[in-house]
C-alpha cells in the first residue's frame, strides 16, 4: 500500500464493489462479470491489490478497506488538524496587523455643516435598533425641529434616547419639539451640561464632533465617524453613565395619579429650568406656575421643592413605566 492515501477512481471503486460481491476473482472473472477487457480488469486488480484493497493474485480477494486505509486516515487526519492549527495562526496574525495597518479606518474624519448633516441623516435611516444622542445647546449641524429622519425611524421601531442639555430647552420652539418626539416614542431626560456632542447608532457607528464649542468660529466644523472599537465601546459606556444621572422629560401622566400639564411641568422643575421659562413654555403666567407647584408640594406631602423632587422620584411620577417596573434595557 502506498503511504499516502490515493484516492479510489470511479473505475477502482466499481470494481472493489464487483470484488466484494464475487467473494474472489481472476482477472477473466472480474472481466465476465462486467464490461470490463481482461486486460483492464486485470490492472484494476492489481490497483487495488497495490492499495491494500485486494490479495495478491491471480486470483485476488477483497480486504477490508477500513484495514488498508486506517492508518492513512490518521495520519491525514493528523496533516489536517496541523493545517488548521497553522490557519488558525496565520489568520490571528493577520488580523493583529489589520488592526493595526487599518487603525484609520475606524475613524473617519468628516469636513463641513452639509457632510456631517449628510452622515446624520445616514445614520438614521439605516439604524436597525436603537439611536443614542447626546443634544447640546447651539447645534453644530441639525437643529432638532430639523431632524426629520428620527420620525420615520421612530416609525420602524428604532429606539430613541436622547439626553438634552438645559439650555437647549429654553430655546424658542425646542421644548415643542422635544415634546413632539417624545410622543412619538423617544425617550428624552436632561441635564444641566453634557461633555460632547454624540450620536450613536446601533452601538457600531458614533459620530462625534472635533472641535471645542470655543473654536467653531475658525472653520468648518469637523466629526469623527467612529466604526467598532474600544472607541465606540467607552462612548457608549459614556452615554449610559449620563443617562442613568438624566432627569427625564415626559408630558405623559399615564400610570401616576398627575395630569398630563402637571407631569411636564414636574419635569421642568425637576430639571432645573427657572420657574420664568417654565411659565413662558406653559404659556401661563409665573404666579401660576409656582401655584400648580404649591399644590404638588401638598399632593406629595412636602413643603419644599426639593422635598417635591424627591417624592416625584420615589413614587415614579416622572420616571418611565419600564424604569418603575425596574425592567433592564438593552
Amino acid at each position: 500500500m502506498n503511504g499516502d492515501l490515493d484516492l479510489l477512481s470511479a473505475a477502482e471503486q466499481d470494481a472493489y464493489r464487483l470484488l466484494v460481491r464475487l467473494g474472489a476473482a481472476a482477472a477473466e472473472d472480474l472481466a465476465a462479470s462486467s464490461d470490463l477487457s481482461a486486460s483492464a480488469a486485470a490492472g484494476l486488480l492489481d490497483a487495488l491489490r497495490s492499495k491494500g484493497l485486494a490479495s495478491a493474485g491471480p486470483v485476488f480477494r477483497p480486504l477490508a478497506p477500513d484495514v488498508a486505509f486506517g492508518d492513512a486516515l490518521l495520519r491525514r487526519q493528523e496533516v489536517l488538524d496541523d493545517a488548521r492549527r497553522t490557519v488558525a495562526a496565520l489568520g490571528e496574525d493577520f488580523r493583529r496587523h489589520s488592526r493595526r495597518r487599518d487603525a484609520d479606518r475606524l475613524v473617519e474624519v468628516i469636513v463641513g455643516r452639509e457632510a456631517l448633516r449628510t452622515r446624520l441623516r445616514e445614520m438614521q435611516d439605516t439604524a436597525k435598533g436603537e439611536i443614542l444622542w447626546f443634544c447640546r445647546a447651539n447645534p453644530l449641524a441639525m437643529a432638532g425641529p430639523d431632524n426629520t429622519e428620527e420620525e420615520s425611524a421612530l416609525g420602524r421601531g428604532v429606539r430613541y434616547r436622547a439626553i438634552y442639555e438645559r439650555a437647549l430647552l429654553e430655546k424658542p420652539g425646542e421644548l415643542a419639539s422635544i415634546l413632539d418626539s417624545t410622543a412619538a416614542g423617544e425617550e428624552a431626560r436632561t441635564l444641566p451640561t453634557l461633555p460632547v456632542r454624540l450620536a450613536i447608532a446601533d452601538r457600531t457607528l458614533a459620530i462625534c464632533p472635533l472641535v471645542p464649542d470655543e473654536s467653531r468660529d475658525v472653520g468648518e466644523p469637523t466629526a469623527a465617524l467612529i466604526r467598532s472599537s474600544e472607541l465606540l465601546d467607552a462612548l457608549v459606556a459614556l452615554f449610559e453613565s449620563f443617562w442613568e444621572r438624566a432627569t427625564p422629560l415626559r408630558a405623559d401622566g399615564r400610570h401616576t395619579e398627575l395630569t398630563e400639564p402637571d407631569t411636564l411641568l414636574l419635569s421642568l422643575v425637576v430639571s432645573g429650568l427657572p420657574d420664568k421659562s417654565i411659565a413662558t413654555h406653559l404659556q401661563v403666567s409665573k404666579r401660576t406656575v409656582q401655584r400648580r407647584l404649591d399644590r404638588l408640594m401638598v399632593l406629595a406631602g412636602v413643603d419644599t421643592r426639593t422635598g417635591l423632587a424627591f417624592q416625584a422620584a420615589r413614587r415614579g411620577w416622572i420616571t418611565a413605566p419600564a424604569d418603575r417596573l425596574g425592567q433592564s434595557r438593552p
